[in-house]
């Protein structure tokens, strides 16, 4: 796959890298109660007619070949697409404004898995339970989980992501399995004169994913089933140790509280990072950038743990059906169309998309193409969504400022668990 179609993955796979601080205040209370949308949800259930998609950018031209298939076979239950930007917050921010309308206008969206709980708790969406239940048997159980509010599934897995760990096979015969192992290799790349060990560390939700990796890793939580805060606690504080203790010795270069993904991976292609925790889109580019230093010296592996392999943040994206379509079962078949395993495949093959069928990962025609599928399998298996509550955007605030306080050397761990304990739950509270 080239390298426009590949550099696409980026985007989808961190949606939620981006600024989410706009969204805390841009929600409401919607209208409709928590989990249902009152009424509404009971609504238009037989209903078909023409209906409307929206989603980010679609510069893979993954979507438009989709929904000409599905007008071609429904001529009386046409779907337009509705193409959003590239940008995550103004994505986020325009499906509040037009959730809060109830006016219908987007039939079918396309959420990020930490929009879900926020939009099924202002009743935005609609419950997929009964005569609008959607089959997921086959697939990877934290793709539903991620999509599920409260016990009741409110959004359909489209695409998933996890995070895989990069690594110099020139320098490193045997990837390392474990946290430790890993950073008793770092004197190979000191002699080399090159850098340990990178991430996404600047204050952005990516730090938000690689704190909530070391933490799930070290055996702690960020919030409870409840969403009540538990990072206040010995795992939760090994786990961020974790990291405080590699930047503090120079195994986490100290130029990484600057990087997002493009940083790192830049880093890596040049020769001048021996691991790099990133996301599958960074394989292809590895492989096929002119610029690219490392394309037959690097390797992929799952995310070191504590004992075996760590536990990856969860990414991708859902489809959700507004509680207000007007059209609520040509919504209901669309988005099962959306999600077939003939989909997938073309999302994996033309839009480099991870499945959420757990079976395309040993698919070999997929395997030949995206050598990376074996290990993401391994990774999404062990993979633990980001906290799932309606108040996502707090909580990812908390986390991140207080953790890279700690990282930084402003705060001790103990006083920036203790701070992002109190933020958390007051975030709850609200």
């Amino acid at each position: 796959m080239g390298t426009k179609i590949s550099r696409m993955y980026m985007p989808l796979a961190v949606a939620a890298t981006l600024a989410m601080a706009l969204s805390a205040c841009s929600g409401g209370t919607g209208g409709g109660t928590e989990g249902g949308g009152g009424g509404a949800a009971s609504e238009n259930l037989d209903a078909r007619g023409p209906i409307t998609y929206v989603q980010g950018k679609d510069n893979s031209e993954v979507i438009r070949p989709l929904v000409d298939k599905w007008n071609a076979a429904h001529p009386n239950e046409t779907v337009t697409f509705k193409e959003q930007t590239d940008k995550a917050d103004q994505q986020h921010d325009d499906l509040v404004q037009r959730f809060q309308a109830k006016n219908g206008d987007y039939d079918v969206a396309s959420v990020d898995v930490v929009w879900t709980a926020e939009f099924a708790a202002k009743g935005w969406l609609q419950p997929l339970k009964d005569k609008m239940a959607i089959d997921t048997t086959g697939f990877l159980p934290a793709t539903v989980e991620a999509a599920t509010y409260k016990d009741t599934l409110y959004a359909a897995p489209q695409t998933s992501d996890g995070g895989i760990l990069y690594y110099r096979k020139d320098l490193v015969a045997t990837p390392p399995t474990t946290w430790e192992e890993m950073l008793a290799m770092c004197p190979i790349a000191k002699e080399k004169g090159i850098d340990c060990y990178a991430g996404q560390f600047a204050q952005y939700e990516g730090l938000t994913v690689n704190v909530a990796e070391a933490i799930n890793t070290a055996g702690g939580t960020i919030v409870d089933k409840d969403g009540k805060a538990t990072v206040d606690t010995a795992e939760a504080k090994a786990g961020m140790t974790n990291l405080v203790q590699a930047y503090k010795d120079g195994n986490i270069p100290k130029q990484a509280v600057t990087y997002q993904e493009e940083q790192g991976r830049i880093s890596f292609e040049e020769g001048k990072l021996m691991f790099l925790r990133n996301w599958p889109y960074v394989y292809n580019l590895a492989k096929s950038e002119g610029s690219s230093t490392v394309k037959d010296t690097f390797g992929i592996a799952p995310l070191p743990g504590k004992d075996g392999p760590g536990a990856s943040t969860l990414g991708g994206h859902s489809l959700a059906i507004s509680v207000d379509s007007k059209y609520k079962a040509t919504a209901k078949d669309f988005t099962a169309f959306m999600i077939t395993e003939e989909t997938q495949k073309f999302y994996a093959t033309q839009g480099s998309l991870a499945p959420v069928m757990e079976s395309l990962y040993t698919d070999a025609e997929l395997v030949a193409k995206l050598p990376y599928l074996p290990v993401l399998l391994t990774s999404i298996q062990n993979a633990v969504p980001r906290p799932v509550t309606p108040f996502y955007p707090a909580v990812t605030l908390a986390i991140q400022q207080n953790s890279f306080a700690a990282i930084s050397g402003t705060k001790s761990v103990d006083q920036a668990m203790t701070d992002m304990q109190a933020a958390i739950a007051a975030a709850g509270s609200k």
